[in-house]
């Protein structure tokens, strides 16, 4: 359940990354995996630990050991079935689209057939790069660079402060830009800062120089080591992920006057011209603080070394589309040195992401088209209205909030957008241009092509209609600026929901997803906006009093955990999709104890209902990563790590206590009364 900022709004979605298992030209296509007779697999679990000692590992623990990663992955678990599912099905329509063009699909097939060309790229080589390496040797002045970096948004390449185009936070009915502190190539600014990430800065700055050489710029190795030394200073001078956040701390609007004197040194009309946003009377500028150091900066490195960054970042952000050797460079430390990765995907993967990056719904109607049962969208209707049902009760019953916040809660709650499996339009790529034999080409039109999309709406009112996700997406979002929550058809599928599954494993899985996405609305950063998407405070003094403590306590939990050894979740990065996970499950159960009317909840294979629930919760999180996939999650993911996802909210809900005869002693044990209740 990660927070970012979509094209559509900012957003909590409910998985941050996914790891696709090897398909093979045989795999089913047709239906999802199965789990089990009813949905579950019994021998799943390590039968040698006590629910109370670790509940993820009684659930899921031989099947994890059983895991092994593939060598193309940094991370494998439940996910990564549905994952694989939707990229062989993506896959699918794209050899048929390349094959077989019709006015609807000619340009994904275009699209994907120039990616897979892959004897034409290599012919290439660095040439496709040298426009662009040209202009940045022409850009001789800091306002022609700033120019330049603005010219981002169309092209390869990356800006000191990154811009985009969302629903206003002051006013959710229309646009506004929005700029927010960047410049840095490493995850995160500890990679740059924490002596525990030493080896892989040094990492970086080797492979710095090494894309330089490929890319032939002078003097590689001088200029990398300028680079990393300039990135190192803005790393330090940037606000921590936990404080990027927070809606609060990153709404502060400016003009461009009040920009230029909060932060002098950077050329920001050149920069905002660059980004065909220099007409906008007003931004919202994210990290305040962080502006003037990151613009002293710039104004204080020599022209030369800001060629040679903007240099590096175009031809790092453009490997992926050029030949072998910008490939394999750029995989053997991105994929490899960060993320623990022995081997590279399959080129026919990674067309499948490129091409869901730049034509997501055209690829997204062709999918559904062929693989999504309209059924299951009527029976996801049913179960998202029962989850906010069991929300509107929780609100209502909650002992901490007083009469007047519950209202405003409910208020909210009533105004809850939901959609399901795909958009009711689909977006229009007319005018975007793509030619079957020129791969680099079409990823900058389409970058190009977005922009001016986004750019063209400043002046519009929201598309309430438009969707941040493609619908053969595995995930699921809540969107703060239009109060909605999104389900996108590939999720659709066991482990989360299986039609013909027992109903408590549904509302364990697709269950708390929904109760998680709803949660959002509700946790430390959603609870900040109202019904209509506004930032806007509707709490009393007192309940947000206690609320905050409440969010400590969940947060203090959290912090003590230790996935791997000397790396700590961080309780404070985590707090939003924590809250969420700890809400969704509660959701989850009481909408599963409601659907049964009274009725005493069936015995399966020994398990009773509330049993099945948490079982079915824990088994989404079936997963495991390399070491340092997890340090990099743990560093720069606001989602804690699979076992915490798990063990972090069931010990602070009584039911699964009972359910499960959790003792004192048992080591995820909490005392009643010190158990973190929230919703």
């Amino acid at each position: 359940m990660k927070k970012v900022w979509l094209s559509a709004a900012a957003a909590a979605a409910f998985v941050a990354a996914f790891a696709a298992a090897p398909a093979s030209a045989q795999d089913d296509l047709s239906s999802a995996p199965r789990y089990g007779s009813w949905g579950f697999e019994l021998k799943s679990g390590d039968n040698n630990v006590k629910p109370g000692d670790d509940f993820y590992r009684f659930a899921e623990g031989l099947a994890t050991d059983q895991m092994q990663i593939p060598a193309d992955r940094s991370r494998y678990g439940s996910f990564d079935k549905l994952t694989a599912l939707s990229e062989a099905r993506v896959h699918a329509v794209l050899d048929n689209a390349a094959e077989k063009a019709t006015p609807q699909n000619e340009k994904i097939g275009g699209f994907y057939k120039a990616f897979m060309d892959e004897a034409k790229i290599e012919a290439l080589g660095a040439k496709p790069l040298s426009a662009d390496l040209d202009a940045i040797h022409a850009a001789k002045t800091r306002e022609a660079l700033a120019h330049l970096q603005g010219g981002t948004t169309d092209r390869f390449g990356r800006a000191f402060f990154d811009v985009s185009i969302d629903p206003n936070l002051n006013d959710s009915d229309h646009y506004a830009v929005y700029l927010s502190q960047g410049g840095l190539g490493l995850p995160d600014r500890d990679y740059y800062l924490e002596p525990k990430f030493a080896e892989k800065k040094a990492a970086y700055q080797a492979y710095v120089a090494s894309t330089l050489k490929l890319a032939g710029w002078a003097e590689p190795d001088r200029y990398a080591k300028a680079i990393v030394d300039l990135e190192t200073q803005i790393a330090a001078a940037s606000w921590a992920k936990a404080d990027s956040h927070d809606p609060e701390k990153i709404n502060n609007p400016m003009t461009v006057a009040e920009l230029e004197k909060a932060a002098p040194g950077y050329p920001w009309k050149a920069y905002l011209d660059g980004a065909h946003v220099a007409g906008v009377p007003k931004f919202i500028v994210a990290e305040k603080t962080a502006f003037p150091k990151i613009a002293a900066i710039y104004a204080a490195t020599p022209i030369d070394v800001l060629q040679a960054w903007e240099a590096y970042t175009t031809a790092d952000g453009a490997s992926p589309f050029l030949s072998k050797a910008f490939v394999d460079n750029n995989f053997a430390f991105r994929n490899k040195t960060l993320q623990g990765q022995p081997e590279q995907k399959a080129r026919w993967r990674r067309a499948v992401t490129a091409t869901n990056g730049a034509l997501g719904e055209a690829v997204g109607a062709e999918y559904v088209a062929a693989y999504f049962p309209a059924s299951s969208k009527a029976q996801m209707e049913d179960l998202v209205a029962n989850l906010k049902t069991a929300m509107a009760g929780r609100i209502q019953n909650v002992s901490w909030m007083s009469p007047e916040t519950k209202a405003k809660a409910l208020e909210k709650l009533a105004k809850f957008r939901v959609k399901i499996a795909y958009p009711d339009k689909w977006r229009d790529y007319a005018k975007l241009s793509v030619d079957p034999s020129d791969a680099y080409g079409n990823v900058e039109r389409a970058a190009a092509f977005e922009w001016a999309r986004q750019v063209a709406r400043l002046n519009q009112p929201v598309d309430r209609d438009e969707w941040g996700m493609t619908p053969q997406t595995v995930n699921a979002y809540y969107n703060w600026g239009n109060n909605e929550i999104v389900f996108p058809a590939a999720i659709l599928q066991p482990p989360f929901f299986d039609p013909d599954a027992d109903p408590a494993i549904n509302y364990g899985g697709i269950g708390g997803v929904i109760g998680h996405e709803i949660t959002h609305g509700f946790d430390d950063d959603g609870r900040k906006f109202n019904g209509d998407g506004m930032l806007a405070n509707w709490w009393t003094p007192e309940d947000l009093a206690k609320f905050t403590e409440k969010t400590k306590e969940l947060g203090a939990e959290y912090s003590e955990m230790e996935p791997i050894a000397g790396s700590k979740i961080n309780g404070d990065l985590t707090m939003g999709e924590n809250i969420a996970d700890l809400g969704g499950l509660n959701l989850a159960l009481d909408a599963y104890h409601a659907s049964l009317k009274g009725k005493p909840a069936p015995i399966i294979d020994g398990l009773t209902g509330d049993q099945r629930v948490f079982l079915g919760w824990a088994q989404v999180w079936r997963g495991k990563s390399r070491d340092d996939a997890l340090r990099q999650q743990l560093v720069s993911d606001p989602h804690s790590p699979n076992m915490a996802r798990v063990n972090g909210p069931v010990r602070n809900m009584d039911a699964w206590y009972t359910a499960f005869d959790v003792k004192p002693g048992d080591k995820l044990y909490i005392p009643p009364e010190k158990r973190v209740k929230i919703w």
